[in-house]
């Protein structure tokens, strides 16, 4: 009878012992999923605005040892795996439910544009997976979050972008506006945001324009309602485009001598290559586009931005800061891990309760989400002033007054290009199945 118990004893302290390494067994890598575009219209953005940001992450963390899981007590490696959604809409749904049911991964990265944010967010959500947003943002997306309890917007955009533009007019004495917005999405959003926000403040709004910016004749486009706004009296003249009509609009101002008081483009003045592109910083002097972030933001961005330039503004194909996008997305990306070093495990509830409730410091300072969205922001509105896209609303995060009028046209001096031009390709960012589908920042 004593050996029955003695073996019995034995089977079940066995047994406890085979539970408890089990329990306790650490994977040997964490694995984040993404469905991306690494081909297609919007691969080259991707290349230059969020890409960078989360394999530098990956790589920084990974340096220092990995994730730190409480639960094994050990730091786990990163690796990324990624799918290629060719720029489609729908190849990347396909893409992000392989990753969740197929390859269960453990985590997800966003994928580029608010559109494809705007579906992937729902996917996430379906199977209870964290989805930290990126690139990608609307009012659309925000008017869902709240059923999205598992989606995590990181961009600011025009609902709060708009209303601080807005300010900055009517404290400088701009008196009449001409609007020429990218039909679509984007265009649209910001246009009935900004409207009311100037009649309020009795702000005329001379002219508004749709245009294509898929069209042929891109730079005639422009040109025209350049003019057309010259004839009107605007004092100031803004685009609501995206990089190609941006870089093209600016480029067609310079050409024609059009030099307004205010000169403001959305996705594109944002990118040091927009400076780099005209020749150097002087040459874009005064244009204003939103954002807004840099050096004297706050007191991690100096380090970021040199560790940045290290990893990515030499070589064949360097890549230039973006002072909208680079410092959110990256703050975004910190915040997450100390959600998940705070929660101990890789579970996707208790990391998700905690990054809705917790503040974290980041480099960009402290930042809290709040129904969703990131709050902590360092800017909204940006002005190329000296050589630097300063800060110049809201009033309280200035980095400088707003420059006005902008200053007339000049021709840079030569040997004034920077040398970490970003070979940005300023082709286009539409997604071939939707025409919303590359709402970026």
């Amino acid at each position: 009878m004593r050996g029955s118990i003695k073996l019995a004893a034995a089977l079940i302290l066995g047994g406890l012992t085979v539970f408890s390494a089990c329990k306790d067994e650490a994977p040997d890598k964490i694995v984040f999923g993404q469905a991306i575009s690494l081909s297609g219209p919007l691969a080259e953005s991707v290349r230059v605005t969020t890409d960078p940001i989360y394999k530098m992450w990956i790589e920084e963390v990974n340096d220092d040892g990995g994730l730190y899981i409480g639960t094994y007590d050990k730091k786990i490696p990163i690796e990324l795996k990624q799918y290629d959604d060719k720029s489609n809409i729908e190849t990347m749904k396909k893409n992000l439910e392989q990753l969740i049911l197929e390859d269960k991964v453990d985590f997800l990265f966003p994928p580029f544009g608010t559109e494809f944010l705007h579906e992937a967010a729902l996917i996430s959500n379906k199977y209870k997976y964290i989805l930290m947003g990126g690139a990608g943002g609307a009012i659309k997306l925000k008017e869902i979050i709240s059923g999205l309890p598992y989606f995590f917007n990181v961009l600011n955009f025009a609902d709060t972008q708009m209303p601080v533009l807005a300010d900055i007019m009517e404290e400088v004495g701009v008196e009449r506006v001409a609007i020429l917005m990218r039909n679509d999405l984007h265009g649209v959003e910001y246009t009935a945001t900004l409207v009311p926000e100037l009649a309020i403040r009795d702000i005329e709004v001379v002219m508004v324009e749709a245009f294509d910016e898929t069209d042929s004749d891109l730079e005639g486009v422009m040109a025209e309602a350049m003019m057309k706004a010259d004839a009107l009296e605007a004092d100031a003249f803004l685009g609501f485009t995206y990089p190609e009509g941006s870089f093209t609009g600016a480029g067609v101002a310079m050409g024609i001598g059009y030099s307004p008081k205010l000169l403001h483009f959305n996705v594109g003045p944002c990118f040091e290559s927009f400076a780099q592109a005209f020749g150097g910083p002087e040459a874009v002097e005064g244009i204003m586009g939103p954002g807004a972030w840099n050096e004297k933001s706050a007191d991690g961005v100096p380090a970021f931005v040199e560790r940045f330039k290290k990893r990515w503004g030499k070589g064949d194909e360097p890549i230039a800061m973006d002072h909208w996008g680079h410092l959110p997305y990256y703050a975004g990306l910190e915040f997450f891990q100390k959600a998940v070093e705070k929660a101990g495990s890789l579970d996707h509830d208790k990391i998700r309760d905690i990054i809705a409730s917790e503040t974290f410091d980041t480099t960009m300072g402290p930042v809290k989400f709040e129904k969703g969205m990131m709050l902590g922001h360092v800017g909204q509105m940006g002005q190329w002033q000296d050589g630097v896209f300063e800060v110049i609303g809201p009033e309280e995060q200035r980095t400088a007054k707003p420059l006005y009028p902008k200053p007339e046209w000049i021709e840079p001096e030569p040997g004034t290009d920077d040398d970490t031009d970003s070979g940005m390709d300023t082709g286009t960012e539409e997604d071939t199945s939707d025409p919303d589908a590359g709402d970026v920042s």
